[in-house]
């Protein structure tokens, strides 16, 4: 345990586990596994680091501090609610469309014309789940396995860009060049890393986002196409492979963080 004259660091996720400076106890189901030491802890803590979904809305209702913000555990893995927050923010995204049930479904091809996007509306990553539809077998197979379509127009020729947020400080950015014929740009299904030439506007749009989204802890994806950009979306649990490419030690940039009171 810390010594009472310092301040009272406390995180339930691993990820400010290395973080000396932090007590990290880890995320029991149920507080009776917790030791009576550990639960004081949490009571005095003023902030609780990565409280997971589990725990983030019982101390925001104690009126603890958290970090990442509430807003990162609502919107974590949905597409629809962050769509929609972006739109009512005035942020570019894609047009795109939601479709409740088989009766509004039917308007899909009115809407949109092949090819366009659709997309498992939520909990997926990784590209896991975003396919390009081309015609109308296509859109039919996609629907068998998805009750709410997510239907965005396609951006041919993208650039995409991952910028990753801590706070309200970008850590790393990178291009996501995708590997062939693939139309997908995630890491996971063979897209390279470009870690220069990152556009000053690109870094522009993920900051205004995280901050009128409240996204403190976010890999933001933005796309550039046709000379415009757009947000697709915000990871909360995103990976450190971009990190490792780049030579950079993710868990000791967060810890840095931390001790210096960033976040």
């Amino acid at each position: 345990m810390q010594k009472t004259s310092q301040p009272i660091r406390v995180a339930l996720g691993s990820q400010l586990k290395s973080c000396p400076s932090v007590n990290t106890l880890g995320v029991c189901p149920n507080l009776k596994d917790y030791a009576d030491w550990q639960l004081d802890l949490i009571h005095r803590s003023l902030k609780i680091y990565f409280p997971t979904t589990l725990y983030a809305e019982m101390f925001v209702a104690m009126g603890k501090e958290i970090f990442p913000k509430i807003q990162t555990y609502r919107f974590v893995g949905d597409k629809i609610k962050q769509t929609l927050l972006f739109k009512l923010n005035g942020l570019p995204a894609p047009e795109t469309r939601f479709y409740f049930g088989p009766r509004q479904q039917k308007n899909i091809t009115r809407d949109f014309s092949f090819p366009f996007v659709a997309k498992t509306p939520r909990f997926s990553s990784r590209g896991i789940g975003v396919k390009l539809i081309e015609n109308q077998e296509q859109l039919d197979n996609y629907l068998e396995d998805n009750r709410v379509a997510y239907i965005q127009e396609y951006l041919p020729g993208c650039r995409d860009y991952r910028v990753v947020i801590v706070g309200e400080k970008i850590i790393h950015a990178y291009q996501r060049i995708p590997n062939g014929c693939e139309f997908r740009a995630n890491v996971s299904l063979g897209a390279v890393m470009c870690f220069e030439d990152i556009p000053c506007e690109v870094l522009t749009l993920a900051l205004k986002a995280s901050r009128l989204c409240g996204f403190n802890y976010s890999g933001i994806d933005v796309v550039e196409s046709g000379g415009k950009l757009y947000l697709l979306e915000a990871n909360m649990k995103f990976g450190t492979l971009g990190f490792k490419e780049a030579g950079l030690d993710f868990k000791s940039i967060l810890c840095r963080l931390v001790e210096s009171g960033v976040i």
